[in-house]
């Protein structure tokens, strides 16, 4: 991909800029399932489709609010957008084989 540009879904840019966040923070998606009493899976599956509980928990845990890390689930205003694009994030395997198709 050489001299291409190439356009980044910002759900992913969303994902990663969060995983950063939390890797600096040294906080790891099952800390937070445990901590805000989740049920196991449900803060790393927020990270891949709209979970309420699961936003305000990592959220919390990086001393944010929602809407500050994922502006495509919700408004500036900090309203939830309706209706959700339920598509999930593509895995990196999944990005992977897509470039190379």
């Amino acid at each position: 991909m050489h001299g291409t540009t190439s356009r980044v879904d910002p759900k992913v840019k969303e994902q990663s800029a969060i995983k950063a966040k939390l890797l600096m923070a040294g906080i790891t998606l099952a800390d937070i399932d445990r901590k805000y009493r989740l049920s196991d899976g449900t803060a790393r599956n927020t990270m891949r489709e709209p979970n309420t509980r699961g936003e305000r928990a990592i959220a919390a845990a990086l001393g944010t609010k929602p809407h500050l890390l994922w502006p495509t689930r919700y408004r500036p205003s900090g309203q939830r957008r309706s209706p959700q694009d339920w598509t999930r994030v593509p895995t990196l395997k999944q990005r992977r084989n897509e470039q190379a198709a």
